[in-house]
């Protein structure tokens, strides 16, 4: 059994999809230059990130009313809690942005931003096919996603290396290094979607 075209739980993993490519993409293309700026910055994260804890509420609600979904009802929610927990982390990262006073993404930052960002194209474009069962395409979808996730483990490393060589601020260097981990455990969580899709491909294809 596959989506329908207008079923309820496509719109609703849609709705969580869109919203997490707009937290990804206005997290990448905000441009901070103050505190002020990183108030603002946070603030709205935080707006996104409850609008996607709504979406996954009401995805909760209607499996607990329906009794035939068109895919199992534990896909469903394992990807929309899997999509949740990539905007979650967006946010986590934008409060430490704030909570630290960083006004300047380095280099490594804004690598891992990329990535992500281009990681929540892909997961809205596999949601989008959920409805028409093109499974090779998501299966296609979820491999680049993974190939960004990898790409970000280098990432992390890199950018230690050079955090532990060039700073000599002990607090500054403890302050990356914790923003560094945290936009790869978002990468991972990017992972853990094209994981869902994975399993939901070799349940129906």
């Amino acid at each position: 059994m596959v989506f329908k075209k207008k079923d309820n739980f496509a719109i609703l993993l849609s709705n969580i999809a869109v919203n997490l490519k707009d937290g990804a993409h206005y997290f990448a293309d905000y441009k901070i230059k103050n505190a002020s700026d990183l108030k603002t910055f946070s603030t709205h994260m935080k707006e996104l990130e409850t609008k996607g804890d709504s979406y996954v509420h009401e995805v909760i609600k209607d499996l607990n009313k329906v009794f035939i979904t068109p895919i199992e009802r534990e896909d469903i929610l394992a990807l929309a809690m899997s999509m949740d927990d990539v905007l979650d982390g967006l946010e986590h990262t934008s409060a430490m942005f704030e909570m630290y006073n960083v006004t300047q993404a380095d280099e490594y930052m804004l690598k891992f931003v990329e990535a992500i960002r281009e990681s929540s194209d892909e997961i809205e474009a596999a949601v989008k096919m959920l409805s028409t069962k093109k499974w090779p395409q998501i299966h296609e979808h979820a491999v680049k996603i993974k190939e960004l996730e990898s790409k970000c483990d280098g990432i992390l490393r890199q950018s230690i290396k050079h955090l532990f060589s060039t700073e000599k601020d002990p607090i500054r260097i403890i302050q990356y290094k914790e923003i560094y981990e945290e936009l790869e455990e978002v990468a991972d969580y990017c992972q853990h979607v094209a994981n869902t899709f994975e399993a939901i491909i070799m349940k129906n294809a």
